[in-house]
């Protein structure tokens, strides 16, 4: 088994540590551990049921962990709720769109900048916090700039072709203030095209709002040429962790998941 060791000078901003999490008799993740370094570009791979997506989900606060520690920032964190990991900047992104659909493209951007919003209900309604939403505005209409979608701001997301809906996703995640993004599947369902704009994309937010990026792919050509660290998992454990070459020629990870794959990528 590879797992080459990161180095940084700086400390992880999020580790993972013996991570379990077992549904009944069933474990879906068993004893598995990584680091995420400040500003990586992070992937997470491998077979459908290799405990990928419950990784998140515990990450995230959707489950809480059986056992081990999820340490963000250098605070345990494991089990707490979505919303308390969201005020500290740990922010999830799904692979299903959860937009507001019947929203305009502006508006599902205001809301994701709630974080940064903190005009109460009341104050909102009555209309006696406009300083503050006259600045989750401004803020919104600068990401959708950034992510080339100001000339759809007005327009409902209903009516986004597929590829803007992830970009749109990926802008609502982004007024939220994050430090740590966790997209799940970005690419997926995307034409070439829609694809590489949408790498372009998760560069510039980590370029240039530092923005630490883990990812959740089967696109294995975005995944080697995106990600600075590769960590494979399989039957809910980790099979290898490297650089994109090092992952791609490893011989348990080709036949374990890649095959074909990785002569394609």
């Amino acid at each position: 088994m590879l797992n080459t060791t990161m180095t940084s000078t700086k400390p992880p901003i999020l580790q993972v540590r013996e991570l379990v999490r077992a549904f009944g008799g069933i474990i879906a993740v068993h004893a598995f551990s990584l680091d995420v370094y400040p500003g990586s570009i992070h992937g997470l791979i491998g077979p459908n049921g290799a405990g990928k997506t419950t990784t998140f989900n515990v990450i995230s606060g959707f489950y809480a962990p059986s056992s081990g520690q999820v340490i963000y920032l250098g605070e345990d964190v494991s089990g707490r709720a979505t919303s308390a990991l969201a005020e500290l900047g740990l922010i999830r992104t799904f692979q299903g769109t959860t937009l507001f659909h019947e929203l305009s493209v502006l508006d599902n951007v205001r809301l994701g900048c709630h974080r940064s919003a903190k005009a109460g209900l009341v104050k909102r309604i009555l209309g006696r916090d406009r300083t503050t939403e006259a600045a989750a505005d401004r803020k919104a209409r600068d990401i959708l700039e950034l992510f080339g979608l100001q000339d759809q701001a007005d327009e409902l997301a209903a009516n986004l072709p597929h590829g803007h809906q992830r970009a749109l996703g990926m802008a609502v995640a982004l007024a939220a203030d994050p430090k740590l993004m966790l997209l799940d599947e970005p690419f997926t369902g995307m034409n070439p095209e829609e694809t590489r704009r949408m790498i372009e994309l998760v560069r510039l937010v980590r370029d240039e709002h530092s923005v630490t990026i883990m990812l959740i792919e089967h696109d294995m050509q975005a995944v080697m040429g995106l990600c600075e660290t590769i960590t494979v998992m399989n039957f809910g454990t980790l099979l290898a962790e490297g650089t994109s070459e090092e992952v791609r020629t490893n011989p348990a990870v080709i036949e374990a998941y890649l095959g074909s794959a990785v002569d394609a990528a």
